[in-house]
């Protein structure tokens, strides 16, 4: 028999739990909407934690449960969700009342309740309200395109870097190599992040254990079974574990990085060393030195269509700065590597592929590279010089629309909420509920993209571009909350596929899967069996 010291608090426990769950599960009775019911919506989501189901395949098969509806509600277990299928409905929450949908859904707790080493908390991702608008305008001025300029040359030297690896690689070996995408872009995608984000050099293809590179690794490893635990942890009791220090990060590369970036201020500081990195930026904003600025350059640029632009939340001048903290500052670093480590080479992998299974798309992308090559009269090549190359834009951006590295995005009702779509249907989202953007699903939507699996970059050509409606493309979110460094992103990947198929072809291998599958995991987009390629020189 068990004995009463530990049944009472069990059955305490259990009670807690069961009275969680159910909290929510009348609340969509007076709702004129479908509801996926807590059952059905277990089964699904316990299929992917058990790795039968990819995150993407759930969305897709949620995504396809109402066709005709433009909202249905979902029984989630701690929060009433709102799956929003209507692009119509997904703008007016994202941008026009944004000011009822400003934060994201709070995961791993936020800076009120949360540990002073947590890292994730105090990220731009993670902040609320107001703190994440000073965030938000503290940090867009350094990802305008003036500010990209002037750190291209950076990523264009980790771009040859990479080049000149693998011509020294076909010729120390006697011909070209297989390579596994996923491990050649993080390794590109960690350079990269190292000097731009945290102003230190490093070759994680020559020297493949070097420390940044193994405790960034570590860092982003969000399939590892411990996520999860936090995760249901701060939807079940975020206090306590707030109170315990839990973090999206593990603790020994948070170490690591806030070291990194602690020695490369103080050393800064002590010899007024100025590299134009975020580092730098960061110092800047620290001091309110970084304002938004308009020049020429900046008016005349051509933009990816991709690229989001920045709200007037973002363009506000906050007086003098948030005065940062250390930990704030290495926060907004890790998050700039959260996103580049990852987000950047899920595209490039993915672009990869594509490419390699399409040669003739390959074979006129080249063609422009060589063309943008000879423009420039064999000089180096210049941040205006990739943004002018039209079909590596519509190559990245249908790269971008079948394969998004973000799936899904929130948004959380902050106040209540009056959905009103104007023909007829009309309820309150209430204060604290949730709204779901399925991306993927919108992606891969037959109305709206004809022949979804077929990889086409015509659909962004000048002349078809405008018939995509702008709730339906959302590699990079939507309104004030989307992502801040997508001309960063974008920069990066036109400049390293430039640099690749000018010196290499992308050739098929017997283990390059076709078609590609996905893998699967709950958290992110990955192949699941990696993909690979051969660089063949030209």
């Amino acid at each position: 028999m068990i004995d009463l010291v530990y049944l009472v608090p069990l059955l305490a426990v259990l009670y807690y739990v069961y009275r969680v769950v159910t909290k929510y599960s009348n609340y969509f009775n007076d709702k004129p909407i479908p509801v996926l019911k807590g059952k059905e919506l277990f089964m699904s989501s316990y299929r992917m934690m058990t790795k039968k189901m990819s995150f993407n395949d759930w969305i897709i098969g949620n995504y396809k449960k109402y066709p005709t509806a433009k909202v249905f509600g979902v029984q989630d277990m701690t929060r009433p969700t709102f799956f929003i299928r209507d692009p119509e409905l997904i703008k007016r929450i994202g941008v026009k009342d944004f000011e009822y949908f400003l934060n994201h859904r709070p995961s791993f707790g936020n800076i009120e309740n949360s540990h002073p080493k947590a890292l994730f908390s105090k990220t731009l991702v993670a902040l609320e309200d107001q703190k994440w608008r000073d965030m938000r305008a503290t940090l867009s001025p350094a990802f305008t395109g003036s500010k990209m300029r002037q750190m291209f040359d950076l990523v264009g030297e980790c771009c040859e870097n990479m080049v000149k690896f693998y011509r020294d690689e076909v010729r120390s070996k006697g011909g070209p190599q297989e390579h596994e995408m996923k491990d050649v872009f993080t390794r590109f995608a960690n350079d990269v992040i190292a000097t731009c984000a945290f102003g230190i050099k490093v070759d994680s293809l020559s020297n493949t254990e070097n420390d940044f590179y193994l405790n960034g690794k570590k860092m982003m490893d969000f399939q590892r079974p411990s996520v999860a635990f936090k995760v249901l942890g701060f939807q079940f009791v975020p206090k306590l574990m707030a109170w315990l220090g839990a973090d999206l990060f593990e603790s020994k590369p948070r170490d690591y990085f806030t070291e990194i970036i602690r020695e490369t201020v103080r050393t800064r500081d002590a010899h007024g060393i100025v590299r134009p990195d975020m580092v730098h930026l960061l110092m800047q904003a620290r001091k309110g030195a970084l304002k938004h600025q308009t020049d020429k350059h900046e008016e005349e640029e051509v933009k990816g269509f991709a690229t989001v632009e920045e709200s007037e939340v973002g363009r506000v001048q906050v007086g003098k700065g948030m005065q940062l903290s250390e930990m704030e500052m290495v926060a907004q670093c890790v998050i700039f590597f959260l996103a580049g480590f990852e987000t950047v080479s899920t595209c490039l992998m993915f672009m990869a592929y594509e490419l390699t299974i399409n040669r003739d798309v390959q074979e006129k992308l080249y063609e422009e590279i060589r063309q943008t090559k000879e423009s420039l009269g064999g000089g180096p090549l210049t941040y205006d010089a990739v943004q002018k190359m039209q079909y590596m834009d519509m190559v990245v951006s249908e790269t971008l629309r079948l394969w998004p590295p973000a799936p899904a995005t929130d948004r959380m009702c902050v106040r209540d909420y009056v959905l009103d779509d104007g023909e007829g249907l009309r309820f309150t989202m209430d204060k604290g509920t949730l709204a779901f953007i399925p991306i993927f699903g919108l992606h891969h939507d037959p109305q709206y993209f004809p022949n979804p699996d077929k990889f086409d970059p015509e659909r962004f050509s000048p002349a078809n571009r405008d018939k995509i409606h702008p709730g339906t493309y959302l590699p990079f979110g939507i309104g004030p909350r989307n992502c801040i460094g997508s001309r960063f992103a974008l920069m990066e990947v036109k400049a390293l596929i430039y640099h690749m198929l000018m010196e290499f072809t992308f050739e098929k291998t017997p283990n390059t899967q076709v078609p590609l599958q996905l893998a699967k995991q709950m958290v992110g987009i990955n192949s699941e069996k990696g993909v690979f390629v051969q660089f063949r020189p030209r």
